[in-house]
């Protein structure tokens, strides 16, 4: 049996309470920075294709304040769009859609922590149906 490096998931296990896009932002591939090149925006292992970092507030009560807000990355030709906010607020509720967690040790630190890496094929407005491409517009 071959387990997958990225696990799929439900966004309702990982977000039960929901979530709110907080901002998108390229993401940089830190070996690129450290290098010096130009263009240090991080690519897809698998496609080639621009990775975004999508910053997330966990809607959960109980989430830690340190541990509330979270990176759930998108490979994308172009930047995601987040929803609009909710009427009278600042508020972006969020869905992902093709979720997926990839398990980590960060050795960064004085002692060893376990993380999960949160990628999506896309995002959409909660409540929203259909296919979505990954900047968020409906497919075609």
């Amino acid at each position: 049996m071959a387990v997958p490096q990225r696990i799929p998931v439900r966004f309702e296990d990982v977000f039960p309470h929901g979530a709110y896009v907080l901002g998108v932002e390229p993401a940089n591939d830190f070996d690129k920075v450290k290098a010096g090149v130009a263009d240090a925006q991080e690519r897809d292992k698998i496609t080639g294709v621009l990775v975004w970092a999508v910053r997330v507030m966990d809607a959960d009560p109980n989430a830690r304040a340190g541990s509330a807000e979270v990176k759930v990355k998108i490979a994308a030709a172009v930047q995601p769009v987040p929803p609009e906010p909710l009427a009278g607020t600042v508020l972006r509720p969020v869905e992902f859609d093709g979720l997926t967690v990839t398990p980590y040790v960060n050795m960064n630190g004085s002692k060893p922590r376990q993380g999960l890496a949160l990628r999506a094929t896309g995002l959409r407005p909660v409540g929203a149906t259909g296919r979505r491409v990954a900047d968020g517009r409906a497919a075609a």
